[in-house]
């Protein structure tokens, strides 16, 4: 099988990947490719077929049994997330108890208050200036995800730099000494909570939960759900508000249209999350047993990427795949369609959590700042590194 080598093209493929994915897919469904940063995988890019691969249980989650690796295992590995079935099956089930559509409905006051604030400190100044990953999409969703889970006091700024090298790693050491460092951090973190007065937080929760026959999560666990919730409760949102404030300036006709019916606000954040999500590739799966993709059979024991960004930019799922339209699912009717979330057992449980929190960020930021244009000192976009996450490190505005 002949591996595409795409490391040649790293800065203009970090900058937009996606004419590459619609060369790879009008070349098939399944290619082995090579990247910067990774030496040999194979990547699944049509949307029907990264569909049908994200909930095929002869692809596993679970790198531990891949064959692939000779890795010891941190405790913050033992999240649903890098799990299959029945395993992965009994720690949702659990996490779900908890992480219901009311307690995250209950947010909404809060997660307004904290925009609000937000908005009043970028606002204050006399620059009219400000790096909004900095001042807006950063700070809401962690403050958010650390006061649901009751860790207000959380150490951010190290926990920032441990995040970024883990979704967005610039080294492998560095990779390595961020998931060491954040596995006893967290440890520390739930051993403090499990000693002091239970709160109504959802951490206290899920240290208190258990099923009918008496299943609870285990310590390994709870540290690995804790870093789960942190790491995915704030990462993504970071990027889906960056990326759909990019998009926005970028598309001046859009912006004019949602400045002039804010009742478009869901429909945006779902087409913000289809043409450019926050993230670009799902987490690494490995195939059981032969798998097959269109014409393309991959062997057992292979490692895959599903690329929900391609998959989201596939023409024949989404007509006119390249263009930024904030109605494309309002005037459907069908609902999103996108694999921003995922599919299958392991579709985002954070979703209605992160898209409220879209919705309300951006309508909040556009009403607050109803002439918001890139800023221009901003400087050419610093991408975030690897295949994992899709986003900038900055995002400069003007208002």
């Amino acid at each position: 099988m002949t591996v595409v080598d795409l490391s040649d093209h790293a800065e203009e493929f970090a900058a937009d990947p996606y004419p590459y994915y619609a060369k790879l897919r009008e070349a098939g469904p399944a290619h082995l490719i090579r990247t910067a940063d990774v030496e040999r995988v194979w990547l699944i890019v049509g949307h029907d077929e990264a569909r049908r691969a994200l909930a095929d249980p002869r692809l596993s989650k679970d790198w531990r049994t891949s064959g692939l690796y000779d890795v010891t295992a941190n405790p913050i590995n033992a999240n649903m997330l890098e799990t299959d079935p029945p395993h992965h099956t009994r720690l949702r089930k659990l996490v779900a108890r908890e992480f219901t559509s009311r307690r995250i409905e209950a947010l909404r006051p809060q997660i307004q208050r904290v925009t609000d604030e937000l908005l009043d400190a970028m606002t204050a100044g006399s620059s009219r200036t400000a790096d909004l990953v900095e001042e807006l999409a950063f700070p809401l969703p962690m403050t958010v995800i650390c006061e649901l889970l009751g860790v207000p006091d959380l150490d951010r700024a190290s926990f920032r730099g441990w995040s970024n090298e883990i979704v967005a790693p610039t080294g492998a050491d560095a990779e390595g000494e961020a998931v060491r460092a954040m596995g006893a951090y967290l440890a520390e973190l739930v051993e403090d909570k499990r000693a002091s007065a239970p709160g109504d937080d959802l951490l206290s929760a899920l240290i208190r939960t258990q099923a009918e026959d008496g299943d609870r999560l285990a310590p390994d666990e709870l540290i690995g759900m804790a870093f789960l919730l942190l790491i995915a409760g704030h990462e993504t949102t970071v990027n889906l508000i960056s990326n759909g404030v990019r998009a926005l300036l970028a598309h001046p006709d859009q912006l004019a249209s949602l400045r002039a019916d804010f009742g478009l606000i869901d429909s945006a954040v779902e087409e913000m999350l289809r043409y450019d999500g926050p993230v670009e590739n799902a987490t690494f799966r490995f195939t059981r047993e032969p798998f097959e993709v269109g014409d393309v059979v991959i062997p057992a024991g292979e490692p895959v990427l599903v690329s929900l960004a391609a998959g989201d930019r596939d023409a024949a799922r989404f007509p006119d795949p390249d263009r930024f339209d904030i109605t494309r699912t309002a005037v459907a009717g069908k609902g999103p369609g996108h694999l921003a979330f995922g599919h299958g057992l392991h579709f985002c449980l954070g979703a209605p959590l992160a898209r409220m929190e879209g919705r309300i960020a951006v309508r909040t930021l556009l009403e607050r700042c109803p002439d918001l244009t890139p800023a221009p000192d901003g400087g050419p976009p610093e991408w975030l590194p690897g295949l994992l996450m899709r986003g900038v490190r900055r995002l400069r505005v003007r208002w």
